[in-house]
């Protein structure tokens, strides 16, 4: 588990067919409670037609500027590239030099789609180094998320995560830029020639393990892929999916993904919730680590507790839960006081970490 918030990645069309085209930008941008994502993912490719392209730009730098200062998450416009398209590449170029051009201080990072092998990765982390000295900002300000949806990437999927440590495929020191790995399943499945006999996409369990694996090693964000079956039907009467989708987030919470793909506000506010402690594991966490602690101070390496034989290894999944809730807190207060109790809290921020 990386330590960084990302519990929600939730993409936006930059511009959409309306009297207002930057409307779901600037919902995004405006959400609060649990409807606001850790990272808003505004995006420039598959979510916004090709037409819309241009505007979309602007847009996204008309916006940003304005309230980027006060959004609680992280900015990541994702751009487009492809390993087997140059003109798309050559978009990316230029996309990603107006966006540090003219709002680097407002984006924290940089969504890479359709990456090949790992040499493909390092000349993506190569064009934001490059805009970053062209236009004077900090070297490393703006970070790179890769979407891990080709035959390629899975392959090269070890070297790919290491250059979350700033080390390229020869060995030599880079800047760490690399901030997650994202499942991109739909261009994956399309890549290996997969079939949907029955209507449902295979799950990739396997890819799912193998990308939290190599971003916990390398200590980077995991995001699992979306989840577009928004809506289903039944007895003539549409309904937002919410049952299926949580099912998909649990799933990559179980094999430790420090996050969900958004599609839309209600998936957000889902995810948010359920890669979130409950007060009740809060609680129990809180306590272990408490009761380990007076143990540790009377000269007891291992104690059990309630059961359970807690010792320096087990103590670290406890902690996991108290930071989460620690940088929730910190980060969206007011989704923290919907669900904790003050006291707890105050608990939870007592304990020291390391």
């Amino acid at each position: 588990m990386t330590q960084r918030l990302c519990r929600t990645f939730q993409t936006a069309p930059v511009a959409v067919a309306s009297d207002d085209t930057a409307k779901y930008l600037r919902s995004g941008l405006t959400a609060s409670g649990f409807q606001a994502p850790d990272w808003l993912v505004p995006d420039l490719e598959d979510g916004t037609a090709p037409a819309k392209k241009e505007e979309g730009m602007e847009n996204l730098l008309a916006l940003l500027p304005e309230y980027a200062p006060e959004f609680s998450g992280e900015i990541l416009p994702r751009i487009e590239w492809a390993y087997d398209a140059p003109a798309t590449t050559e978009r990316g170029h230029e996309q990603i030099d107006r966006i540090v051009e003219n709002a680097g201080e407002h984006v924290d990072g940089i969504v890479v789609p359709k990456v090949g092998r790992v040499g493909d990765v390092e000349s993506a982390l190569s064009a934001v180094a490059d805009a970053e000295r062209e236009y004077g900002l900090p070297q490393g300000s703006i970070e790179v998320a890769v979407i891990v949806e080709t035959a390629r990437a899975r392959s090269d999927l070890r070297e790919i995560g290491a250059l979350g440590n700033g080390r390229s495929e020869d060995g030599s020191d880079t800047t760490a830029r690399l901030a997650g790995l994202v499942f991109g399943p739909v261009d994956y499945t399309a890549e290996l020639g997969g079939r949907s006999r029955d209507g449902d996409r295979f799950e990739w369990p396997a890819l799912l393990e193998a990308l939290s694996n190599e971003a916990s090693a390398n200590d980077v964000v995991a995001v699992g892929g979306p989840f577009d079956r928004l809506f289903a039907e039944r007895a003539g009467v549409s309904f937002y999916n919410g049952s299926e989708y949580a099912e998909q987030v649990e799933r990559e919470a179980a094999v430790g993904l420090d996050g969900s793909w958004s599609l839309h506000p209600k998936q957000t506010t889902q995810a948010n919730r359920i890669h979130m402690p409950t007060p009740d594991e809060l609680e129990r966490d809180v306590e272990k680590i408490e009761r380990f602690a007076e143990a540790k101070a009377s000269g007891t390496g291992a104690v059990s507790i309630d059961g359970q034989m807690v010792d320096e290894a087990t103590l670290k999944n406890f902690q996991n839960t108290v930071w989460t809730a620690r940088v929730i807190a910190d980060r969206h207060p007011e989704q923290a006081e919907a669900v904790y109790d003050e006291a707890l809290l105050e608990r939870a921020r007592s304990i020291e970490l390391r």
